[in-house]
């Protein structure tokens, strides 16, 4: 871009030409960008819908693991549960992965599970045990899903403000300072044609008269 935001530029023809392309170009990003708010919008809008709507569906499973969870230990104690927990291998790895949306990478979650190992058995255990353990093992990739769901709407808004940002700077600071140098550029030369109009006129006239002066002469002498 040949426009120097220090506020200075050369009034040619050339920098005029410059400048206009630039000015092409800019309101050429602008669109773009305009475009792409816009989607990102439309995208942030349909994920705060499936956000709320995996909340709404981790609610219930939710409630019902952790009052499974509440009766085991009733029934069996906090040392005996937390006992037979620290026994239990992990079964579940995360994988984490990467995806783009419009140009954003986003991590994405996919959990896998093995089979546990009975690690306890059933006479000092109760079934709330088993339901514990099975309502959570359930809950796992729904919690995965709406994590990686809220982290996309943290990402995508942070691109809409970046876009925000250079659109504003488009819109306000780099177009408007574009304009301002075409307009004084294209000012200053049509007040130079003028001058250059007014020099050679005045020219002009002197030849004429410089003319008419040697024609009068001439016909003096004869």
């Amino acid at each position: 871009m040949s426009v120097s935001f220090g506020g200075k530029f050369l009034p040619t023809k050339l920098e005029l030409i410059k400048i206009r392309r630039s000015l092409s170009v800019a309101r050429n990003v602008h669109r773009i960008l305009e475009d792409k708010r816009d989607v990102l919008i439309n995208k942030l809008n349909e994920m705060i819908e499936r956000a709320e709507k995996a909340r709404m569906e981790l609610y219930t499973p939710l409630r019902e693991a952790y009052n499974s969870v509440s009766r085991a230990y009733m029934s069996m104690g906090i040392s005996s549960l937390d006992a037979i927990a620290s026994t239990v291998p992990e079964t579940t790895n995360l994988e984490v992965g990467l995806k783009t949306i419009l140009g954003v990478k986003i991590p994405t979650i996919n959990a896998r599970f093995t089979e546990p190992p009975l690690t306890y058995g059933f006479k000092d255990t109760t079934a709330h045990l088993d339901d514990a353990s099975k309502n959570f093992r359930k809950l796992i990739p729904k919690i995965c899903e709406a994590a990686e769901i809220e982290n996309t709407i943290f990402r995508l808004a942070e691109e809409l403000k970046k876009t925000q940002r250079l659109l504003n700077a488009l819109e306000h600071v780099v177009i408007p300072r574009y304009e301002e140098a075409i307009k004084f550029i294209s000012m200053t030369l049509e007040e130079r044609e003028r001058e250059e109009f007014i020099k050679l006129k005045h020219v002009k006239r002197i030849l004429e008269r410089r003319k008419i002066e040697e024609v009068e002469k001439v016909e003096l002498r004869v």
